[in-house]
C-alpha cells in the first residue's frame, strides 16, 4: 500500500493487571462520540467532529495511563512514534493531491475521461471500473496508486454519465484491493506473509480460495447495477466530451504520465518518489502540450501581471501542486468536475489521520490495546472460534489503531503461537489477516486507508462503504470457511516437528 511497517510491541507482560473495564473505556467513549458526530454533523463529521472524538478518547486513555503509573513523557513519546509511522502515508497523501492537480493541468485526466467515455458504456461502467482497477493493481501491487490515478478518472467518467459516485467509488476500491491483495508486489501481501512465516506464493495461493469467489460476486453485482443510458445521460456524455475537446488538447500521448507512474511502481520504486515524479511529469506535460489551459489557469489564479511566459508557466506549475487546478471554461458541470487536487485538498484528511494515530498510539503505549486482545484470546475454545476471533480482532485493530499495518502485525504476532498450538498451518493465519485487516481498512473513515480513499475519490467513506462489495465479502468468506472447516489446512508432521524445535 503506502506506509512503512510500524514497530509493534510483541510483549504483553502485565497486560492482565489492567482492569478490562478501564481498557475498553476509551473505546466506548470513542464509539459514542463518533456516533454522535455522524448523527449531529452528518456528512460534515469528517471535517472536525471525528477528529475531536479521537482526541478526547486519546485523552481518556492518557489519563488512565498516568493513573497506572506511566509518565507523560512515555505517553508523549508513544504518540510521536505512532505518528512517525504514519508520516510516509501522510506524505504520499499530500503528493497524490499534487499529482491530481498537475494531471488536471496537463490534460492527462481529461484524456483518460474522454477515451473512457468513448469506450465504456453506462451499462457496464461499474464492472469495467472494477476490472480495470483490479488488473492495474495486480500489475503494480498498490491500491493507493491505482485509486489516485485511474480511480480519479473513473470518478470523472461516472459524473459525466450521471452515475452514482458512491457505487463508482465502491467499484474502484473493490478492484484496487483485489489486485493489491493478490500481487506479489504488494507490501500488505508481503507483510502478512512475513509476520506469519508463510512463503509468499503459498500465501497468495491460499488467498485465492476466498478472494476469487468474493471478486466474482462483486463483479456480478456491479454488472447487475450498471446504469441505464438515458437521454439526459447521453447528452451529458456528449457535452462533456465536446467540452473537453474544445478546451483541452486531448491525445493518447497525454496518457504517458500514467504509464510512467505504473512503470516505476512495477519496478518497485517506492510510492512516494513514484507519485512525486508523476506530478512533476504532469507539470512538464502541461507546459508543453496545454499552453491554452495553462494560460487560463494563470488568469484564474491571478499570476500573470507583469510576468514573462516562462515565469507564468513556472508559477502555474508551482501553484497547481500546492493548491490544485481551478477550471474556468464557462461550463459549470465541467468546472466542478475538473477543479480538484493540490496538497491543500488533502489537509483535512491529514488532520484525521494524525488524530487517529494519536488515539491508537496512546492505547498501545499504555497497554490498553494489548489488554483487550489478551481478554479476547482467553475466550477462544475451538478452531472456528480462533479464526472468527482473529477476523474481528483485526477489524477492531483497524478501528482502534487507524492503521492497517498494525492491524496485520499485532494480531499476527499475538495469534501466531495459538494457531501453531492448535496444529494449524501458518497460511490459515496469513489468509485471515488479509481477509480482515487488509480488506476492512478502507471502510473505516479515520483509518489511513479510509481517509485516503475518501480524500482521493471525493466520496465519504461511509457513503461508499455499502458498495465495496469485494471488501465486505472477504471477511464473510473467511468466516464461512472457518464454520464449515473448508480449506482449513493442518500442520504436516514435518512442520509440527520443526515448530516444536
Amino acid at each position: 500500500m503506502s506506509s512503512s511497517t510500524p514497530n509493534v510491541p510483541t510483549s504483553t507482560d502485565n497486560n492482565n493487571a489492567i482492569p478490562l473495564s478501564l481498557a475498553v473505556l476509551p473505546v466506548i467513549i470513542l464509539m459514542i462520540m463518533l456516533a454522535g458526530s455522524v448523527y449531529y454533523f452528518s456528512d460534515d463529521s469528517s471535517y472536525g467532529g471525528n477528529q475531536i472524538a479521537l482526541l478526547i478518547a486519546a485523552a481518556v486513555a492518557s489519563i488512565i495511563g498516568v493513573r497506572m503509573g506511566f509518565k507523560w513523557d512515555t505517553i508523549e513519546q508513544g504518540i510521536i512514534d505512532g505518528i512517525s509511522n504514519a508520516m510516509i502515508a501522510v506524505l504520499i497523501l499530500l503528493v497524490v493531491g499534487s499529482l491530481i492537480g498537475s494531471w488536471m493541468l496537463s490534460g492527462t485526466v481529461q484524456s483518460l475521461i474522454y477515451y473512457g467515455l468513448m469506450l465504456i458504456s453506462a451499462e457496464w461502467f461499474y464492472a469495467a471500473a472494477c476490472l480495470v482497477c483490479a488488473i492495474a493493481a495486480m500489475s503494480i501491487g498498490s491500491s493507493w496508486t491505482v485509486a489516485g490515478t485511474l480511480g480519479v478518472a473513473f470518478m470523472g467518467m461516472s459524473a459525466a454519465m450521471q452515475l452514482d459516485p458512491a457505487i463508482a467509488a465502491g467499484a474502484v476500491i473493490s478492484g484496487a484491493y483485489f489486485g493489491d491483495k493478490l500481487s506479489p508486489l504488494s507490501d500488505t501481501t508481503n507483510l502478512a506473509s512475513a509476520v506469519t512465516d508463510t512463503p509468499l506464493f503459498l500465501h497468495i495461493q491460499n488467498l485465492l480460495w476466498t478472494t476469487i469467489p468474493s471478486f466474482v460476486i462483486a463483479l456480478l453485482l456491479f454488472a447487475f447495477m450498471g446504469g441505464e443510458p438515458t437521454l439526459s445521460s447521453e447528452q451529458s456524455i456528449r457535452e462533456t466530451m465536446e467540452g473537453l475537446d474544445a478546451n483541452f488538447t486531448i491525445g493518447l500521448h497525454l496518457l504517458l504520465p500514467v504509464f510512467f507512474v505504473f512503470a516505476l511502481a512495477w519496478m518497485r520504486v517506492p510510492a512516494l518518489p513514484t507519485i512525486l515524479a508523476g506530478a512533476v511529469i504532469g507539470c512538464v506535460f502541461a507546459v508543453i502540450f496545454q499552453p491554452e489551459s495553462v494560460a487560463r489557469f494563470v488568469v484564474v489564479s491571478e499570476l500573470g501581471d507583469g510576468l514573462s511566459v516562462v515565469e507564468q508557466n513556472f508559477l502555474a506549475a508551482w501553484k497547481v501542486l500546492f493548491d490544485g487546478y481551478q477550471s474556468d471554461i464557462g461550463n459549470d458541470a465541467l468546472d466542478s468536475l475538473l477543479s480538484r487536487g493540490g496538497m491543500s485538498s488533502m489537509l483535512n484528511t491529514v488532520w484525521l489521520i494524525l488524530c487517529a494515530m494519536t488515539f491508537g498510539s496512546v492505547m498501545e503505549t499504555v497497554g490498553l490495546l494489548q489488554r483487550i486482545l489478551a481478554a479476547i484470546m482467553s475466550s477462544i475454545e475451538s478452531t472456528t472460534g480462533l479464526i472468527i476471533t482473529t477476523v474481528f480482532t483485526c477489524i477492531g485493530a483497524n478501528v482502534m489503531t487507524a492503521d492497517q499495518y498494525i492491524a496485520i502485525v499485532l494480531p499476527g504476532r499475538m495469534f501466531k503461537l495459538e494457531y501453531t498450538k492448535r496444529g494449524l498451518a501458518s497460511q490459515n493465519l496469513s489468509r485471515t489477516l488479509e481477509d480482515s485487516a487488509t480488506m476492512t481498512s478502507p471502510l473505516i473513515p479515520w483509518n489511513t486507508c479510509g481517509a485516503y480513499m475518501a480524500g482521493t475519490l471525493g466520496v465519504a467513506t461511509l457513503t461508499y462503504l455499502p458498495y465495496t462489495f469485494f471488501n465486505l465479502l472477504g471477511p464473510i468468506f473467511c468466516i464461512a470457511f472457518a464454520v464449515t472447516h473448508f480449506r482449513i489446512i493442518p500442520l504436516t508432521e514435518e512442520e509440527m516437528i520443526e515448530k516444536a524445535a
